[in-house]
């Protein structure tokens, strides 16, 4: 965040001062939404939404240590009044970035949409531009019209790389984003079917993730995956250079000799003209090489070595929460919690890497999975092919969450089904013993990462009595 009087916010945003005495009131610290985790010197958003309105928790905010609050009606302390709160904070977003833009060296913004991987790849590469020069990337998965602002202003003057996820839920939607941000450096991953029954079909999906290509300049570059047709086919609607990753001989940075070892972790090597650098990722999933190779092409973009890029790859340990973790209880049994999302490509991935992982380990697999939301009119279709998958790829037992997983139960006909999170941990920790691996997976409404959470408090709790 730059520091900006209550003057210059009220003027920024279209907003008027609640009042007038409080125009010198300096905010110094980013924009934030949680009264309970106030930023000193910080911006508070007041956003009233369907269960709690914000406007209520304004003085503990201010109590905690921010500066102002942006609201939609008046409150006690110092406060710019606006139409709409989010509107406005995306257009405090849009100046920050653009003044932080002036200097030389100026702050490069990177930018990461796709059906699947998004966050991983934005994780992945955050930390890889962290290693090199200051950087500021998305929190999780705040990749909405709330979310990237509130990243934006977590920026300041001596942030030189911004990592900025971008999702969408309709046409138009990263078009919005990129006005706010426009970006240098746009990745597309994929074109999947996640949100499809929003989007109505896979040519949509396309069309919306290929916003953030027609986002760039001239001097900007698309960092395109050559192994995904429909994202390949966005280099005709850019304007900036075009550049490719994946296993296709034609990439501009190829991924070869992948291995993984018995727990699923990926290694390889990256191909760029002359240079190859060796990656031995610590994340499980064969598919978190594509994320790799996608993340290691944009650093390089960025002007980030090839050798650094392999070298901060390989350090990485974890990425955001509930997404291919693995935990190993006391007792040997193994955990991996991928609880955070889910939709049918990711699902397959997780799926083939506890297949895997079973295969290399000689250990039983458990499969807890719940419903894959925003499917349209293909989710029973959808579900089915998942059930058919577990049966094809032989895991040992497989639990189902839920009515809206009811097709995926249908086709595995050995499948436990289990109406409630309760249920189904109870039911999953008498049906363990140690020997097992057990993926939980389920898209975030579901929950069903008390299930992971339960099955390794089970073993603390253990660890306590001893």
């Amino acid at each position: 965040m730059i520091d900006l009087s209550l003057a210059q916010v009220a003027e920024i945003t279209g907003g008027a001062l609640g009042d007038p005495a409080d125009a010198d009131v300096l905010v110094t610290g980013p924009a934030f939404l949680d009264s309970r985790e106030p930023t000193p010197g910080g911006l508070f958003l007041a956003i009233a939404g369907e269960y709690v309105d914000g406007h209520d928790y304004a003085s503990r905010a201010l109590a905690g240590g921010a500066a102002a609050v942006l609201a939609s009606r008046p409150v006690e302390g110092p406060t710019v009044v606006v139409a709409d709160v989010q509107e406005a904070v995306g257009r405090l977003a849009a100046y920050v970035l653009a003044e932080l833009r002036r200097p030389r060296p100026a702050l490069k913004v990177l930018a990461v949409t796709g059906s699947q991987g998004k966050t991983s790849v934005k994780d992945m590469l955050g930390a890889v531009l962290a290693d090199a020069r200051p950087t500021v990337a998305t929190y999780g998965s705040f990749n909405n019209e709330l979310g990237l602002p509130l990243t934006v202003l977590r920026a300041d003057p001596g942030t030189r790389y911004l990592v900025l996820e971008m999702g969408a839920r309709g046409i138009g939607h990263i078009a919005e984003l990129c006005a706010i941000a426009p970006p240098d450096i746009s990745i597309v991953l994929n074109v999947g079917q996640a949100h499809l029954g929003e989007f109505g079909s896979q040519a949509n999906i396309a069309r919306a993730k290929g916003e953030l290509v027609e986002a760039l300049g001239p001097h900007g570059v698309a960092v395109l995956n050559a192994d995904d047709p429909q994202v390949a086919a966005m280099a005709a609607r850019t304007a900036g250079e075009v550049r490719t990753f994946g296993t296709a001989p034609s990439a501009s940075l190829r991924l070869v000799d992948l291995s993984v070892d018995d727990f699923g972790r990926p290694s390889f090597d990256l191909v760029l003209g002359e240079e190859q650098a060796r990656v031995s990722l610590q994340v499980l999933g064969v598919h978190q090489a594509g994320n790799a190779a996608a993340a290691a092409l944009a650093a390089v973009e960025a002007g980030v070595p090839l050798a650094q890029v392999a070298s901060s790859l390989s350090a990485i340990t974890a990425l955001s929460k509930w997404r291919m973790e693995l935990a190993e209880r006391s007792d040997g049994l193994v955990v991996i919690n991928d609880a955070y999302n889910a939709n049918p490509d990711s699902m397959v991935a997780a799926l083939r890497t506890l297949a895997e992982i079973g295969l290399r380990t000689g250990r039983p697999t458990v499969a807890v999975l719940g419903e894959m939301r925003e499917l349209g009119a293909a989710s029973d279709a959808e579900h089915a092919a998942i059930g058919r998958l577990a049966r094809e790829l032989g895991i040992d037992r497989v639990f189902v969450v839920g009515a809206g997983a009811n097709a995926l139960r249908d086709e595995h006909q050995t499948a436990q089904f289990h109406e409630s999170v309760g249920e189904v941990i109870d039911g999953v920790r008498n049906n363990v013993d140690g020997t097992e691996v057990v993926l939980v997976k389920a898209s975030r409404a579901a929950g069903l990462e008390k299930v992971a959470q339960a099955l390794l408090e089970n073993d603390a709790e253990k660890e306590a009595e001893r």
